[in-house]
């Protein structure tokens, strides 16, 4: 029979096993919560507010810059848009406010700050530091690109890649796991290849935020759908494209973050040829969804299109020569259900101040009678 101090061992492992699992499930809740909703924010304090910020969970304000080894807060406006992003934990007490470094154009020095110990520790301190002043949950890294070239003219090196590593892994020896700590990645082949020791790093993130729009960008000469669902037979790369890539080298598919376009993009000077999709042209320009329905109005002669194989929208318009690639409420609502039966962290998109607000959901906003609601109301209904 067992004697008293035996039990008492037993009762006393028990309950350090206990102990231990409640730990080990606090912190896996912390890392992967319920289906993430994520939006990038680049408005103002007051444009938020026509927003319905309780069908989100995150919120990313873009963006912060590097001044010298530290984040920093560009001007005084942007420190009141973060202290109001905060505020609006009063309408969403779940929502997280993420601080983001770079975005497009925004990572010039970068690749140097990030090639020295110092740069990465004088970096993570500032983090810190600035959480706790705005009361921020945590920070999203918008590098692009590492190891591979990005915006014309930016510096990068292969070292990037294994910098990078060393740069989340010294964030998170800063922030320990009271912060949540994401980065963009790129949607396309080169960077998923190439960018990211990706075993190396997942484990200390909470998410990766799959940018996966601007698949055709505005330095291509042929058109295509820049934010498509599904590869066709003329374009490889898309959203389920980059998923089972990353699924195959052992990405933890519960912190993978797919991305959506509040915007669209167009090119000019398009042959009439299969309606203007996958033909020579040049990039115009980019259209918010909620300008959509007044772009068409000033360009009279646009035809909608969808692409079964891609489950993607386009539009071409034969006598301006004109074709778009956007996202719709139809395709944003197939990609929210294809990440929660992939069984995927999320849905991001960039970015809200380019969905409809409250205010113009009565007017004629895309032109049609999508006007009723946004791109985040679909979204999240189909996340229902």
């Amino acid at each position: 029979m067992l004697n008293q101090l035996s039990l008492k061992r037993i009762r006393q492992a028990s309950l350090g096993i206990v102990l231990a699992l409640g730990a080990l499930a606090n912190s896996l809740h912390a890392q992967t919560p319920n289906f993430a909703i994520i939006a990038y924010y680049a408005g103002d304090d007051k444009a938020i507010d026509g927003y319905p910020v309780e069908k989100l969970t995150h919120i990313i304000y873009s963006f912060c810059h590097l001044k010298g080894n530290e984040l920093a807060v560009d001007n005084p406006q942007d420190s009141l848009t973060i202290r109001h992003l905060v505020s609006l934990k009063a309408r969403n007490p779940k929502l997280k406010v993420y601080l983001s470094l770079g975005g497009w154009g925004g990572c010039k020095p970068c690749s140097d700050v990030f090639s020295t110990k110092k740069g990465r520790k004088d970096f993570a301190k500032s983090v810190k530091a600035l959480l706790k002043t705005y009361g921020a949950d945590g920070l999203d890294l918008d590098w692009e690109y590492p190891a591979i070239e990005g915006h014309p003219g930016h510096p990068w090196k292969p070292a990037d890649r294994p910098n990078f590593t060393d740069l989340v892994k010294r964030l998170r020896k800063e922030l320990g796991w009271n912060h949540e700590l994401s980065f963009a990645a790129g949607g396309f082949t080169e960077f998923l290849e190439k960018s990211i020791e990706w075993k190396r790093v997942m484990p200390l993130l909470n998410y990766v935020n799959l940018m996966s729009y601007d698949l055709v960008n505005g330095y291509s000469t042929t058109t295509g759908h820049h934010t498509p669902l599904y590869s066709n037979k003329a374009q490889m790369e898309s959203t389920d494209h980059a998923v089972r890539y990353l699924d195959s080298i052992g990405v933890p598919m519960q912190k993978l973050i797919i991305g959506a376009a509040f915007y669209g993009r167009v090119w000019e000077n398009v042959p009439n040829l299969n309606n203007g999709l996958y033909q020579s042209g040049k990039f115009k320009r980019g259209v918010s969804y909620h300008a959509m329905g007044k772009y068409l109005m000033e360009n009279p002669g646009f035809q909608d299109y969808w692409d079964d194989v891609a489950q993607a929208p386009y539009r071409y318009n034969a006598e301006r020569q004109l074709f778009i690639t956007y996202d719709d409420l139809r395709s944003v609502a197939l990609k929210t259900r294809y990440a929660r039966e992939k069984g995927l962290g999320g849905i991001m998109f960039w970015q809200l101040a380019e969905d409809i607000a409250t205010q113009q959901k009565t007017g004629t906003a895309t032109g049609s009678a999508e006007q009723a609601k946004g791109l985040l109301d679909a979204i999240f209904e189909a996340a229902k």
